[in-house]
């Protein structure tokens, strides 16, 4: 068990850093996606900016204000898609961004968590022309 407590308290750390320290806070100039949404339970805000070149994205940035872990899951879920198909977002799961923050979350702070997924996938979608055909927070 004491395992465990130190493995939470690892990530919350690295969670608390990230928050202090995103890498990929800001926006982007004329960016190729762009796409806002908020998340009505806590009030996070959250705007993806991403830039697109031979259909791969070749930056990203997301601004906004929110809670940690809305923040710190935009942060992480950037990182993992620079340089990425812009298919490819496609696939990622809620699942995987829940992997990529590495803690238990509660309901309500699963929403603020998948937040980011969902401003991500929705900017992808209306970029593609295409309906997006799943329930983010299912």
């Amino acid at each position: 068990m004491a395992v465990k407590k130190m493995d939470n308290e690892i990530y919350s750390e690295m969670i608390l850093e990230c928050y202090r320290n995103p890498k990929n806070f800001g926006t982007l100039s004329n960016p190729d996606i762009s796409f806002k949404d908020y998340n009505p339970s806590c009030g996070d805000v959250i705007q993806i900016d991403l830039k697109i070149n031979n259909n791969q994205i070749c930056d990203a940035c997301f601004s906004g204000s929110g809670c940690a872990i809305s923040r710190v899951c935009a942060d992480l879920i950037l990182s993992h898609i620079k340089e990425k198909g812009i298919n490819d977002i496609k696939d990622i799961k809620n699942s995987d961004v829940i992997n990529m923050l590495g803690i238990e979350l509660s309901p309500m702070r699963l929403k603020c968590a998948l937040l980011p997924l969902k401003v991500l996938k929705f900017g992808v979608y209306n970029y593609l022309g295409e309906n997006i055909k799943e329930d983010i927070y299912g």
